[in-house]
């Protein structure tokens, strides 16, 4: 693609979401999903005309894994509090990882049983369905939930939630996809266990170390430019060392060093520090702004003539083993009473709060097309993508206020 392209493409991209959040603002839709519709019809409309937009699926999933992603989830883990995570840690760790594995498993049974097509559609495919649609959306449901006001500890629960519970997805989905195309060899369940403690363990240490050295920068850094500068480094260094080097969890490492970074710059006492959280605040609204419109713009209307039984599959089989898991399996954690108990209004919003979004997408668009059954995949998760984003995330704003959880309505 021409430079003159590419800078054509991200300008235009940039000033269209900056006139949809005033346009989502005004017809009471949720950001992303008005972004997505209007990477769509934008995306339609040039092609009508015979405009090539330049944009494939494989350099999506390249700009999604190493420019986006890094950013949301850095991000994230920069904005939390820590001392309120460390509180809530087994809450969190159980929806991010038992009930993750448990909603992959589910999904992949009903969707399996559902589509009844053991030659086409086998049981390796069902599991990665299951992995890509079992990653929650970081970003989507904690801007709804801190626009309403909802209890700081609820917000961290699904904040939490969502990162934690990406990372352990994205470990999930890659071991399942080197059992799939055998880049690996043959690999026993225990093999494939050991391999995914090894990513995401891995992860969290090389995330330490990385963050631990970006901290002594930061000290030595004497103006906060170089400071938030140093911040941005981090993040991209961490996700591409971990990733390309050490064949670790990326998204574990970025988010450790982000934790680690965010709860250092917070209380280091330097007032121009703010800087660095102005910066990021910018950071994540470009990566999220342009991940919904590419989003939009891949959409094809083909997918929903050929393959609408399936996604519709995908979508009941997301929400029922959601169901499972918060609703069915949360209540024992509270029940053991190792954590603060989650009332059953919290519980409804963490169930209708899992939405799917990038991360999902991203894991769609990087199965290899030499896998018969790619295709059904992509989209069975660009279904439910849309229908979180067009259903639940329109629907956040009610069911928090029934459940009396809202102060700004």
């Amino acid at each position: 693609m021409a430079t003159a392209h590419v800078i054509f493409l991200f300008s235009g991209l940039v000033l269209l979401a900056i006139l949809v959040q005033s346009l989502s603002q005004r017809i009471n839709l949720p950001f992303t999903a008005t972004l997505v519709i209007a990477g769509f019809a934008v995306s339609e409309l040039l092609v009508g005309q015979g405009i090539d937009t330049g944009i494939r699926a494989g350099n999506f999933h390249t700009l999604v894994f190493y420019v986006f992603l890094p950013v949301l989830i850095f991000e994230s883990a920069f904005n939390i509090d820590v001392r309120l995570l460390l509180r809530n840690l087994v809450p969190i760790l159980f929806l991010a990882i038992p009930l993750m594995l448990l909603s992959t498993l589910v999904t992949a049974v009903l969707v399996y049983y559902g589509i009844g097509h053991p030659q086409g559609f086998p049981w390796i495919a069902a599991l990665l369905t299951g992995a890509l649609l079992s990653a929650t959306d970081p970003v989507a449901v904690v801007a709804i939930c801190r626009q309403l006001g909802v209890p700081e500890r609820l917000v961290l629960l699904l904040e939490g939630e969502s990162l934690f519970n990406d990372a352990t997805a994205i470990v999930v989905f890659s071991v399942i996809i080197a059992i799939a195309t055998q880049t690996s060899g043959p690999m026993t369940p225990a093999e494939g266990s050991l391999y995914f403690l090894r990513v995401f363990f891995g992860g969290i240490l090389a995330g330490a170390v990385i963050g631990t050295f970006f901290l002594l920068v930061c000290r030595i850094a004497q103006q906060a430019a170089a400071r938030a500068a140093a911040s941005v480094i981090c993040a991209y260094l961490a996700f591409a060392l971990a990733e390309s080097v050490l064949h670790v969890s990326g998204v574990m490492a970025v988010l450790v060093a982000g934790l680690l970074l965010g709860h250092a710059t917070r209380n280091s006492g330097r007032q121009d520090d703010e800087f660095t959280g102005r910066l990021w605040e910018f950071n994540a609204w470009v990566a999220n702004a342009l991940v919904f419109l590419l989003m939009g713009v891949t959409i094809t209307t083909g997918m929903f003539t050929e393959r609408w039984l399936a996604m519709l599959i995908g979508i009941a089989a997301v929400i029922i083993a959601r169901a499972a898991g918060v609703l069915g399996l949360l209540p024992v954690l509270s029940a053991c009473r190792v954590t603060g108990a989650i009332p059953y209004t919290s519980r409804s919003i963490l169930f209708w709060g899992g939405l799917r979004g990038a991360v999902t997408l991203a894991l769609a668009l990087s199965l290899p097309t030499s896998l018969d059954y790619w295709w059904t995949i992509q989209s069975i998760a660009f279904g439910v993508v849309l229908f979180t984003l067009l259903v639940q995330a329109t629907t956040m704003a009610s069911l928090v206020h029934r459940a009396g959880l809202d102060k700004n309505i």
